[in-house]
């Protein structure tokens, strides 16, 4: 059968995978399809997602606190929810949810642990959906991104399709990013999203802060045969891992849980504080997960080697590691596994980054000491 990757073609492909429309998954794993009619442009948000789990899960607040009970209620609401978003990053508000009328709203619940039922519970309520060809401006309301990926309401995942049939690839969906997608449309501000993709049959690039021609983007390729690109994938496109292993529901959350961030660093020479939006790429997801599975496997006290290319994000792995070794626990699934982490590097200044980096992404600057003399 000839696979149709036309860009149509491939968001049938990601869509239908992620709906599971072939009833090959379980029912809380799959996706729910949602219309470009659905989204409010004014508050970069799908009213009716964000609304359904809100009264699902925290009904007793909802009523308390009448958000939903008047137009002005509603408006008021959301106003507060675009501007915590714009200030905190969609990531820290789904993390930490949003304060409105001295009442802390959920706005996402984590992955269980397999003892928890009531948390496995929580975590089935949590709406996740996907839109295609999302009308997002409300200016140039013609202008349409190919698929937009929400949780509970707020976009997440923006994806810009190409293909190389047609003569347009991976690099061409590179530069609609940053020719087409205005950034200070609401969608695409800084924080707004968590990661662009911009993907096509053979590759994956990705973007986590969007500013028009100067739009930094990095391969999320698996790579083969020690270099760039991705492997043949005998049962279909090169790119599927990406829908197929990282999109789904258990993979993704944990990414928004324990790698997608936003970091705050003082420039040393100007004073001003920098905001970096981080998201792992490939390789550096795989690693660490590899890490952390292995570690719960085995005794303390194993020896690894990872090696990392000049400019392969070294210290963020290292600081995603050590973060999750932290809060790793064992099998009673209270106690941690380790009382310490201690980093050790032969260089000052990746020394300061990775210490920097992990108080940064613990949000607790307590639990991370430096030491500064042998």
């Amino acid at each position: 059968m000839i696979t149709d990757t036309s860009e149509k073609g491939l968001e049938n492909i990601i869509e239908a995978f992620l709906l599971d429309k072939k009833g090959e998954r379980d029912e809380y794993l799959r996706w729910i399809s949602r219309e470009s009619k659905d989204f409010n442009k004014e508050f970069c948000l799908d009213e009716g997602m964000l609304r359904t789990f809100l009264e699902s899960t925290q009904q007793e607040k909802v009523n308390r606190v009448r958000i939903f009970e008047t137009p002005l209620n509603i408006r008021k609401f959301y106003e507060r929810v675009r501007s915590q978003i714009s200030q905190r990053g969609v990531v820290d508000v789904l993390r930490r949810g949003v304060e409105h009328n001295a009442t802390i709203f959920d706005f996402y619940y984590p992955l269980p642990t397999k003892a928890n039922l009531a948390a496995q519970e929580a975590y089935r309520q949590n709406c996740w959906s996907v839109v295609r060809q999302l009308h997002y401006s409300q200016t140039q309301t013609r202008d349409s991104i190919d698929i937009v990926l929400m949780l509970n309401g707020l976009p997440i995942i923006t994806m810009e399709l190409k293909n190389e049939l047609s003569c347009q690839n991976c690099d061409d969906a590179v530069k609609q990013y940053r020719r087409d997608r205005n950034p200070k449309e609401l969608l695409f501000m800084p924080k707004r999203c968590a990661v662009h993709f911009a993907v096509d049959d053979a590759e994956v690039q990705m973007c986590t802060k969007l500013s028009g021609e100067s739009s930094w983007f990095l391969p999320f390729n698996k790579g083969v045969d020690d270099g760039a690109g991705n492997p043949v994938n005998d049962n279909g496109l090169k790119t599927a891992y990406l829908w197929e292993e990282i999109l789904q529901k258990p993979s993704l959350s944990e990414i928004l849980e324990n790698f997608a961030q936003v970091i705050k660093k003082k420039d040393e020479d100007t004073g001003k504080t920098v905001e970096s939006t981080i998201w792992p790429r490939y390789h550096q997801l795989e690693v660490v997960r590899a890490l952390i599975a292995d570690t719960r496997q085995k005794e303390s006290g194993q020896r690894y080697l990872i090696q990392h290319s000049a400019g392969s994000g070294k210290s963020n792995s290292i600081t995603w590691l050590a973060f999750q070794l932290v809060n790793l626990k064992k099998e009673d699934e209270i106690t941690p596994r380790f009382e310490s982490v201690i980093v050790i590097t032969d260089k000052v200044n990746l020394d300061k980054q990775i210490r920097d980096n992990i108080r940064a992404f613990c949000n607790n600057k307590s639990i991370v000491e430096w030491a500064d003399d042998r």
